[in-house]
């Protein structure tokens, strides 16, 4: 299969969901393009799909690769995209990229550095535009990550756009986070201790080879001990450094990403995971579903310009238009 970068080639149009999932589990990559444009555009179509393929799902090892700008993360990517091949094993690749003001795509330069990958059969590379979602993630990312699963592709790598703490929703949509990260960190040592340390099950120093490498190491295991004391973790994050430019510690770093996996696997984490990401991503369509409703049965901007008006407090402003919501959705014969 070749990679696809932008939007899936010209052909035929797939005459039914039916007939894009089974050509999804044959991984066309017309197919699986085409999916991941249904997740992005959202409706029905995505709902439907989503329902058809996901008990297919829950085989790929997904891996979310982050940290800020600049860092190497495409580049470290792209190196483990690359001796998973080696192995025989295939790799989908979601890259999440800011949305462009002009266009609302997504911005493709990083992926440039993954070109040596375009014609390889086991290979699959797609960006997705953030559209504003918080935490460095597309709003359609994990049912993308589905797709890429279903599809039979032996592992995921979600690169996510560097955005500081809001990173941390990158642990939701997957099951282990290497955050990339370089040496002189600074005063950003902090930064990443207020938020991102939770989420990293591997550290990695790229570009170890500039000065300051084994003091950014330092640091971070400083850091590293001190949350071990505060909430007593049972997988301690092991630190790597890496010039990825060069392919130098990429096998360490993947060693180190399945050694985490067989933790996962015997600890009974992973299915804790997996349940996570299955409440949170409930919640987030439970969300939109209500929302949805209030604005169609209650009218939500109207009730929020009358209650601005009488200066009510925004609990008895969701209490009202939620009481709304069940009250004209029990009328209708149907829920919210």
């Amino acid at each position: 299969m070749r990679a696809e970068e932008a939007a899936p080639a010209a052909g035929p149009p797939l005459a039914s969901i039916d007939e894009l999932v089974a050509r999804l589990l044959e991984r066309q990559p017309r197919a699986v393009g085409r999916a991941i444009s249904l997740v992005e555009d959202g409706g029905e179509e995505q709902r439907r799909l989503v329902g058809a393929i996901y008990r297919r799902t829950g085989r790929a090892r997904v891996v979310g690769v982050t940290g800020p700008p600049g860092a190497g993360k495409s580049t470290l990517v792209d190196r483990l995209a690359r001796r998973l091949r080696e192995r025989g094993e295939t790799v989908g690749i979601l890259a999440v990229d800011p949305t462009s003001p002009f266009s609302g795509g997504a911005i493709l330069g990083d992926r440039i550095r993954m070109q040596s990958l375009y014609t390889d059969p086991g290979v699959f590379i797609r960006s997705m535009a953030t559209r504003g979602a918080m935490g460095g993630l597309a709003r359609s990312t994990r049912d993308a990550v589905d797709v890429l699963d279903a599809a039979g592709f032996d592992w995921v790598l979600v690169e996510t756009v560097g955005v500081g703490q809001d990173e941390v929703d990158v642990v939701r949509s997957v099951d282990t986070v290497v955050l990339v990260t370089l040496p002189g960190l600074g005063d950003d040592i902090q930064a990443i201790k207020a938020g991102i340390m939770e989420i990293a099950d591997v550290f990695v120093i790229n570009k170890a080879d500039r000065e300051g490498a084994e003091r950014t190491a330092r640091d971070l295991e400083v850091a590293l001990q001190l949350q071990e004391e505060e909430a007593g973790e049972r997988w301690r994050p092991p630190i790597k450094q890496t010039v990825a430019n060069v392919g130098q510690g990429v096998e360490e770093v993947l060693a180190e990403v399945e050694r985490h996996r067989a933790w996962l696997e015997q600890s009974g984490e992973l299915a804790t995971r997996r349940r996570s990401q299955l409440r949170l991503r409930v919640e987030a369509i439970l969300k939109d579903r209500v929302l949805a409703a209030a604005d169609r049965r209650v009218g939500l901007e109207r009730e929020i310009e009358r209650a601005f008006a009488a200066r009510e407090d925004p609990y008895r402003v969701a209490e009202a238009i939620l009481a709304g919501v069940l009250r004209r959705g029990g009328e209708a014969g149907e829920g919210a």
